[in-house]
């Protein structure tokens, strides 16, 4: 835990609203904790290095924070990126991460997305048989430097939230090892391709312990060692475990740690860390969830029904599941006055309301906060991966700018843009503006 990120997120609240950020005409923002980010990153490269001998590359999922500016940072910072679609790659290679430290990962690359792979560069892991097949015709008709895998489902069961557990007995990815004849085939295509050196697992992310995902790792390194056995040489030379970690959502506290992991794969695994097997990482949520936080102000208050109710301009558009699902996707609320400076006063039962019209638009219910006033602000930690940076579209509400912040020794916080808020002109130019006519002519 980074003991002042707390007190580098009270600075940033206080300096968005004096520095015209947070306004009545800019009413919701979002802010990046730049030396968060970086100290996240620090500490997965250091935990791994801790376990194991060999090279690893550290992956970010793309699809947790697909921010231009933080790909950079990350890459920066020494990770690469995995990829799941064309525009993520499109992404990982304007913040300039390299072919060579690129995965792609995805159900369902199409044959144009996996000749731009090969031809770049990029390692891919094949998700099932099919695929596998038009791999084969394409490395036949043309040379590759791309280090090629094949992702297999370890069957180990799911977590606490079935949409994030990826390991259960009929996940729609990778290729079944527990179905009846699966794991000899996957044997069998090894053997029958030289070129294929990666074996790829991914067990789920929040909701799913570190046991179970180390579980689904091991079953991985068991597969590889066979294969290896029966190749009658290390045919598999690297494993790639996926991501995962889950994040703690209900304090501040960044538990459970990278660290815990490592430690727990060296004890449950040791031979995937003496050396003999380079791995790859993909995590996301538990990089950038902690250092994100959405401001925003509270607009009018209410009571119904006899309970106190804020209306804000944060709701489903920047934090989706917790809205649609808010027993499995808790998020805490903070509470700040006009000018920025936490309330401390005493908590009052009520909810917390979103600007979109439906009425299960909610950030929180029956949750004690101070009472809150109209022009109070309203912040949103833990919301880094998956959150604002995903905006969904519902009432054409705009995306708002995030801002990426730094605290100086002195308290001074500067501010950068790392994607502007969404004028209404685009919203109107991506709902088909230049097209009004066309249905009528």
């Amino acid at each position: 835990m980074d003991p002042m990120a707390s007190h580098r997120r009270d600075l940033a609240v206080r300096a968005a609203v004096a520095q015209g950020l947070l306004t009545p005409e800019a009413p919701v923002v979002a802010l990046l904790d730049t030396a968060g980010i970086r100290a996240s990153a620090a500490a997965l490269t250091s935990a791994f290095a801790a376990v194991t001998r060999a090279g690893v590359l550290h992956a970010f999922a793309v699809k947790a924070a697909p921010l231009v500016p933080v790909l950079r940072l990350l890459a920066e910072a020494g990770l690469g990126a995995e990829v799941a679609s064309p525009g993520e790659l499109a992404l990982a290679r304007a913040a300039g991460v390299p072919p060579s430290r690129t995965v792609l990962d995805s159900p369902a690359k199409t044959p144009g997305e996996l000749r731009e792979a090969l031809a770049l560069g990029i390692a891919v892991n094949a998700d099932n048989f099919q695929e596998l097949a038009r791999l084969d015709a394409l490395v036949a008709a043309a040379p590759t430097a791309s280090p090629l895998g094949l992702r297999v489902n370890p069957q180990v069961g799911a977590g606490a939230i079935g949409s994030t557990s990826t390991a259960t007995a009929t996940s729609k990815f990778g290729i079944a090892l527990r179905d009846e004849g699966a794991r000899e085939a996957v044997v069998q295509a090894y053997l029958d391709r030289p070129w294929l050196t990666r074996l790829h697992t991914h067990t789920g992310s929040q909701g799913v312990p570190l046991t179970l995902m180390a579980e689904g790792v091991g079953a991985a390194y068991e597969l590889a060692e066979e294969i290896n056995a029966k190749a009658g040489r290390a045919q598999v030379d690297t494993l790639d475990i996926g991501g995962g970690l889950p994040v703690n959502f209900s304090s501040e506290e960044e538990t459970p740690a990278h660290a815990d992991y490592a430690r727990l794969l060296a004890a449950t695994a040791p031979g995937l860390l003496d050396g003999r097997y380079r791995l790859v990482t993909e995590f996301g949520r538990s990089l950038l969830a902690k250092h994100g936080t959405v401001l925003t102000r509270v607009e009018y208050t209410k009571t119904s029904g006899g309970r106190p109710i804020a209306v804000t301009h944060a709701g489903v558009q920047l934090a989706t599941r917790t809205v649609y699902a808010p027993e499995v996707w808790p998020l805490r609320i903070l509470a700040y006055d006009s000018e920025g400076r936490p309330r401390t006063d005493g908590d009052v039962v009520q909810d917390v309301a979103g600007p979109a019209c439906f009425a299960g638009d909610l950030l929180a219910a029956a949750r004690p906060l101070p009472l809150l006033h109209p022009g109070d602000v309203v912040a949103v930690p833990d919301t880094g991966a998956y959150a604002f940076a995903h905006h969904y579209a519902y009432n054409s509400l705009p995306r708002p700018a995030v801002h990426g912040f730094t605290v100086a020794d002195d308290g001074t916080v500067s501010f950068v843009t790392v994607r502007p808020a969404q004028t209404s002109e685009e919203i109107v130019a991506e709902a088909g503006g230049a097209h009004a006519d066309a249905l009528v002519r």
